[in-house]
C-alpha cells in the first residue's frame, strides 16, 4: 500500500525539515515547498494526500496559495499554520476551506492528530461518494424504446418536484426502479429510502410496521418501535403494492398522508413527519374502486403524478441492450468471464412472451450465465435453461395464467422439435390442425 504524502510549504527550511523527520517517522512520504508558486507546482506533480501550509510566507502568501491549490484539487485537505495566529485570519481561512487552523509552536501530537483526522474525512468522502456511484449504476433505468426514453423524461420531471407519485405496471416490470431513481434524483437523494411491501406483511402487524409501537402496547411489544413513517423522516416512503393494503389501514394511512402526522400503535403523542410518498401497484386502482377495495379519497391523494411502466413486452426492442447488462452485470457477480450471446438466442428471447417481466429476463440470464460452461451463449443453451420461469402467480386470472403456461409449454416444444409442426403434434398429442390455431392464436413466431 502507497504511503500518504504530505506536502508541507513554509519558508523557514528548519520547520520544513523537521515536520519532514517526524512524518516519515509516521509512515508519510514529506514533500517540500519554500514558498506559495513552487508549492502549487508540487501540488499537479506529486499529487499529495494533504498539506501543511504555513499562512505567511515571502512572494505569495499562504491564503492565495491556498485558493491555488483548491483551483488544483478542491479535494485535497489543507491544515494552515501560523505563528501570528488571530481570529480573523482563522475564519479567513475557514471560509476558502481549510480543514483546520494550528499555531506556532506547533505541538507534534496535535499536528498528527489533525492529519490523521483530515485523511480519515478525505477518505470517508471518497468511500460515501464511490458507494453513491455504485447505488445510481445499480439503479439505471436500460432501453432506448420510445416508451423506456418517454419513461425517464417523466421521471426526470416528477423527481424534481414533492409531489406524490403512483407507479403502476406488471408484476417484475421495474416499479421498484423507478421508485429509487425518483428519490436518487430528487432533493431528498441524500435522506433516507424507505421502502414497505404493502402484500408481504400480516395484515395485524402493518400498521406497527407503517407507525411503530410503544412499548407494552400488544403482545410481544417488549420495546418502543419507530415505524416506517418516523424513519422515512426528511426522505422518501415508498409503499409496494398499495392495493393489497386493508380498507381499515388506508383510513390510517391516508390521514398520515394528509397530515403528515400519526401516532405510534398505543400511543397518544402526535408524531410529525417530512415525508415524501411514492407508492405501486400491479392492480388497476380504479377498478379496486369501483368494486369498494380501495379508498377514493386515498387513490386521489396518491395519483398527483401516475407513472406507467411498460411491460417488457411492449418493448422487445429492448431485449438485446438488456441482455448484454444482464450478462455483464452477473459477470461481474460472480467473477466470471463476460459471456457472449449469438443473435439467434437473441431472437429466441425477443419472441418470448415475458408474463415475468424484466425480473424473468434477469432470471434466466443468471442462470445461463451460471450453469452454461462456454463463453458462448448458444440457441440450444436457452432451450436448456428455459424452464420458463414464468411469473404465472403475477397473472390476474386463472384463465391468464392458463393461456401464459399454454404458450409456454407450445413454444417450449416447438423449440425442441426444431420448429416442426407435424412432429410437435404429434408429441403434444393433439391434432395437426388444432396446434395450427393455437399457433396463430396465441401469436407465436415460428422460426
Amino acid at each position: 500500500m502507497p504511503k500518504p504524502v504530505v506536502m508541507i510549504v513554509d519558508d523557514e527550511e528548519s520547520i520544513r525539515e523537521t515536520l519532514s523527520g517526524i512524518f516519515e517517522d509516521e509512515g508519510f512520504e514529506p514533500v517540500t515547498a519554500g514558498s506559495g508558486e513552487k508549492a502549487l507546482g508540487l501540488a499537479k506533480e506529486a499529487a499529495p494526500d494533504i498539506v501543511i501550509l504555513d499562512v505567511w510566507l515571502s512572494g505569495m502568501d499562504g491564503i492565495e496559495t491556498m485558493k491555488g491549490i483548491r483551483e488544483i484539487n478542491p479535494e485535497l485537505p489543507v491544515i494552515i499554520i501560523s505563528g501570528h495566529a488571530n481570529v480573523e485570519l482563522a475564519v479567513k481561512a475557514t471560509k476558502i476551506g481549510a480543514y483546520d487552523f494550528l499555531e506556532k509552536p506547533l505541538s507534534m501530537e496535535k499536528i498528527l492528530l489533525a492529519v490523521n483526522r483530515a485523511l480519515e474525512k478525505k477518505n470517508l468522502e471518497i468511500e460515501n461518494r464511490n458507494l453513491r456511484e455504485n447505488l445510481l449504476k445499480k439503479w439505471q433505468l436500460v432501453g432506448d424504446s420510445v416508451k423506456m426514453q418517454q419513461l425517464r423524461g417523466q421521471i426526470k420531471l416528477a423527481a424534481a418536484s414533492n409531489s406524490r407519485v403512483l407507479i403502476l405496471g406488471e408484476s417484475g416490470s421495474g416499479k421498484e426502479l423507478v421508485a429509487h431513481l425518483l428519490h436518487e434524483n430528487s432533493p431528498r437523494a441524500g435522506r433516507p429510502f424507505v421502502e414497505v411491501n404493502c402484500a408481504a406483511i400480516p395484515q395485524e402487524l402493518i400498521e406497527s410496521e407503517l407507525f411503530g409501537h410503544e412499548k407494552g402496547s400488544f403482545t410481544g411489544a417488549f420495546e418502543k418501535k419507530k415505524g416506517k413513517f418516523e424513519l422515512a423522516d426528511g426522505g422518501t416512503l415508498f409503499l409496494d403494492e398499495i392495493g393489497d393494503m386493508s380498507l381499515q389501514t388506508q383510513a390510517k394511512v391516508l390521514r398520515a398522508v394528509e397530515t403528515q402526522e400519526f401516532q405510534r400503535v398505543g400511543g397518544d403523542k402526535n408524531i410529525k413527519v417530512d415525508v415524501r410518498i411514492i407508492s405501486a401497484t400491479n392492480k388497476h386502482l380504479d377498478e379496486e374502486v369501483k368494486n369498494g377495495n380501495f379508498r377514493s379519497d386515498l387513490f386521489f391523494r396518491l395519483n398527483v403524478i401516475p407513472l406507467k411502466v411498460p411491460a417488457l413486452k411492449e418493448r422487445a426492442e429492448d431485449i438485446p441492450v438488456l441482455v448484454e447488462h444482464f450478462l455483464r452485470m452477473f459477470a461481474s457477480e460472480y467473477r466470471q468471464q463476460p459471456k457472449t450471446i449469438v443473435p439467434e438466442a437473441v431472437r429466441i428471447l425477443q419472441k418470448h412472451a415475458w408474463p415475468g417481466n424484466i425480473r424473468e429476463l434477469k432470471n434466466i440470464l443468471e442462470r445461463l450465465v451460471i450453469m452454461t460452461p462456454s463463453t458462448t451463449i448458444t440457441k440450444a443453451d436457452i432451450v436448456m435453461g428455459d424452464s420458463s420461469g414464468s411469473d404465472y402467480f403475477a397473472l390476474r386470472t386463472l384463465r391468464d395464467a392458463r393461456d401464459s403456461f399454454e404458450k409456454d409449454f407450445i413454444t417450449r416444444k416447438l423449440r425442441e422439435n426444431a420448429w416442426n409442426i407435424s412432429r410437435t403434434a404429434e408429441v403434444l398429442d393433439i391434432e395437426r390442425s388444432n396446434l395450427h390455431r393455437k399457433v396463430k392464436a396465441y401469436d407465436i413466431k415460428v422460426s
